[in-house]
């Protein structure tokens, strides 16, 4: 599915809640029982349980101690990985995850799952070979576990990014110390996060006596970081309960790649964010995510360059997001967001420290109202419902829009010329100039024909607009990474293709010359699922389609009482279902909310539906994935239409052009491919464990009635279809029956 790029200025590389403690270490208690489960008396002994393991390397080595692993425990653990065997490795990791290993001895509730085994094995024989390789593991497969075990009995410096804030959770405060405790290694972990989720101790200050703040609200919570900042040791704003990562007093408090001083800032010696890199380069497993990964790649500046020649083992999980992820950097952006920020700090920045040296307020307003222009030059007096992608070609070579792209280099240039002025004043002043170069330099950028091999585009909303220049994809800057230092690289995900080849993933990724492997969700689909796609339904380019799946989704979740996704490929379309929803519910007595997207934050909205079981909840794209409901919670998942890219898209209408300049087949090799992977991805939602049950309707008879709907039902796990609505009705009375019993 094609979903809006996000905006580089606005805290690319955000990621998920910090700990307490900034980082992980394997614990060595004085009474930890032997690994290899013999209880070990001496020497001799211990001499007789090495020999029965091969050495294995999860034994903790000696004078370990303490809650914190000494830089010398960690270097020998590392030195006694590279003095393994060929197949050492391989074979300690299959006795790691076989019965009566180390994961079944801590955990009760563990059993040996072949998928599991498979990938961990394969995951060990790249690390041992410093290969590459490309994962699809099936939902219930546990793949954190089979790419974590091996890397950490390697012993090696590893690296591991993943797309989802929940995960990183995950992975850093419950899957690491579980394993670090499990196999009794003295190896640190840090969670490294971009500059946006540290408090800048330069900028609370220059808040405290100069900062115009939006509300009353953002007063108090400027307070209460304030507070807080006497106290942190990390600085990370999600030790504040409550604080939405939204607020508007984060930026303002917080650094960017722009505004940071460096070595200049009078408070870098005790910067939260030098200390969380210093940390993560002394750890030996960092956990950083893609927006992080490429922003670094591309910016060289989150600390991930200076950390990426040293690992020996770098793991991609959610990999299929990394594309995505990587096109946000890859190219350029003039945005009026940027704009913005840069005027504000222009303002303050030049009242503070050189009042009266220059009119800052015209020069500032100049700024503010060349982005204006801009965004209503696009506009082209549209009435703009969300955000709008249009064509380069739609705004270029226009009088108006060249006009305004013409006023805002001008004012930019002002600005460049202002502060060229004042910059030896202070370090704060010298970093603006260097912003105002850089966003000058955009502007000229934009008002000459793009680079060949990329796509422009301009995304404008009732707000903002971006002028965006974009690579088609992200080869040739992971061909560069992985030429750098020899390195195992793992990239994995539930969702990466369709063919053995995964080629969806491998090739716009330029990995293909990795190993692929596909492992199968050990989940009992037949028995457990059922696909229902409705005979003689309206065509999605009919106009009743919205309503029609409105008024299905009404019947199902009823029969249900509830617990109900309804995914929709457009924001329109989510509207039109939604207020069916209500009409039909009302009409037939029947007492389920309805919950859509938009309404209230994401987090709330999901919390809300697990809570309130007599609810249907309406999400459109960021619904589709990265959402886990198990349990009776959620036992009917009903799609709307399959989720084809948008054709008019010009990142889309840029790909196609390429395919049909190589003599391929756009349409089986790229829109059906997409809707493939979109539509397995939706159809994830609905079975999370091995004792879940439901039913996933697709509102679209081309899933059955096509050609390529053949093509598309195998991509989707092996559910047992039923032939109409009244089968239907009797597999959600049974699954209603089961739950209320």
């Amino acid at each position: 599915m094609s979903r809006p790029d996000r905006d580089p200025s606005l805290d690319p590389d955000a990621t998920a809640p910090v700990p307490d403690a900034s980082r992980v270490d394997g614990r060595d208690g004085a009474a930890v029982d032997d690994p290899t489960g013999v209880l070990v008396e001496d020497a001799d002994e211990a001499d007789d349980a090495a020999s029965l393991m091969a050495d294995a390397p999860w034994a903790a080595p000696d004078g370990a101690e303490g809650a914190s692993a000494s830089p010398l425990a960690a270097s020998r653990a590392r030195a006694a990985a590279e003095a393994l065997r060929p197949g050492e490795l391989e074979q300690s990791v299959v006795a790691a995850f076989d019965t009566g290993g180390p994961l079944s001895r801590h955990d009760p509730g563990y059993a040996p799952r072949e998928p599991q085994q498979r990938m961990a094995l394969a995951v060990a024989q790249a690390i041992a070979g410093r290969d590459t390789l490309v994962v699809e593991a099936g939902t219930g497969v546990g793949k954190t576990f089979a790419y974590l075990v091996p890397a950490l009995l390697a012993g090696g410096r590893t690296l591991i990014s993943t797309a989802t804030k929940s995960l990183q959770d995950q992975l850093f405060m419950r899957d690491l110390p579980r394993l670090l405790d499990t196999f009794s290694l003295p190896l640190r972990a840090a969670l490294l996060k971009g500059r946006g989720s540290y408090l800048c101790l330069h900028r609370l200050e220059q808040a405290r006596h100069s900062a115009e703040l939006p509300d009353r609200r953002a007063v108090a919570q400027l307070a209460r970081i304030e507070r807080w900042a006497m106290g942190t040791h990390t600085g990370d704003f999600s030790e504040i309960d409550g604080l939405d990562e939204r607020s508007p007093i984060i930026p303002i408090v917080s650094s960017t790649r722009d505004n940071c001083l460096g070595t200049d800032c009078p408070s870098y010696r005790e910067c939260h964010v030098v200390k969380a890199r210093r940390e993560a380069m002394e750890a030996d497993l960092v956990v950083v995510n893609h927006h992080l990964f490429f922003a670094d790649l591309v910016l060289r500046d989150s600390g991930v360059a200076e950390l990426l020649p040293s690992v020996e083992v770098a793991i991609f999980d959610e990999a299929h997001q990394l594309p995505e992820a990587g096109l946000n950097f890859l190219g350029r952006t003039l945005g009026s967001a940027q704009m913005f920020d840069f005027a504000r700090d222009l303002l303050a920045q030049g009242l503070a420290h050189a009042r009266g040296m220059q009119e800052w307020q015209e020069v500032a307003g100049g700024v503010e109202r060349g982005a204006r222009t801009l965004r209503l030059a696009c506009a082209g007096g549209r009435d703009l419902r969300g955000v709008l992608k249009l064509r380069w070609n739609e705004c270029a070579g226009r009088t108006d829009f060249d006009a305004a792209l013409g006023q805002v280099a001008q004012a930019l240039e002002l600005a460049v010329d202002a502060l060229a002025t004042v910059m030896e004043v202070g370090p704060d002043l010298a970093r603006l100039h260097e912003r105002a170069v850089e966003l000058y330099k955009s502007a000229l950028l934009f008002a000459r024909d793009p680079d060949a091999g990329a796509v422009r585009w301009v995304d404008v909303g009732t707000h903002q607009v971006r002028l965006i220049e974009s690579p088609l994809d992200i080869r040739e800057a992971m061909q560069e990474a992985r030429a750098s230092t020899p390195k195992a690289w793992v990239f994995t995900s539930a969702t990466l293709g369709e063919g053995e080849d995964l080629g969806w993933f491998t090739e716009p990724a330029g990995l293909g010359d990795a190993r692929t492997l596909r492992v199968g969700s050990p989940f009992d689909y037949p028995a457990h699922a059922r696909l229902y796609v409705p005979k003689h339904f309206p065509k999605p380019s009919e106009p009743d389609h919205g309503e029609s799946v409105g008024w299905l989704g009404a019947r199902l979740a009823a029969k249900l009482g509830g617990r109900t996704f309804i995914l929709t490929t457009t924001l329109r379309q989510l509207q039109v279902v939604s207020d069916v929803l209500r009409q039909r519910f009302e009409e037939g007595g029947h007492r389920i909310e309805v919950l859509v997207q938009g309404s209230m934050p994401k987090r709330q909205l999901l919390q809300q539906f697990v809570e309130q079981p007599a609810s249907v909840l309406v999400g459109s794209a960021s619904f589709w994935e990265g959402i886990d409901v198990p349990g009776d919670a959620l036992q009917c998942v009903v799609i709307d239409k399959l989720p084809f890219p948008p054709p008019n898209d010009p990142l889309v209408e840029a790909r196609v052009a390429r395919l049909e300049s190589e003599g391929r087949n756009p349409f089986m090799e790229y829109f059906v491919a997409e809707a493939a992977i979109a539509l397995k991805q939706g159809a994830g939602r609905l079975i999370r464990t091995e004792s879940d049950r439901g039913l996933l309707v697709v509102c679209d008879p081309r899933l059955a009635g096509s050609h390529y709907g053949k093509r598309l039902r195998e991509a989707l796990p092996p559910m047992t279809q039923v032939p109409d609505e009244a089968t239907a009705h009797a597999w959600l009375t049974e699954l209603k029956t089961a739950h209320d019993a």
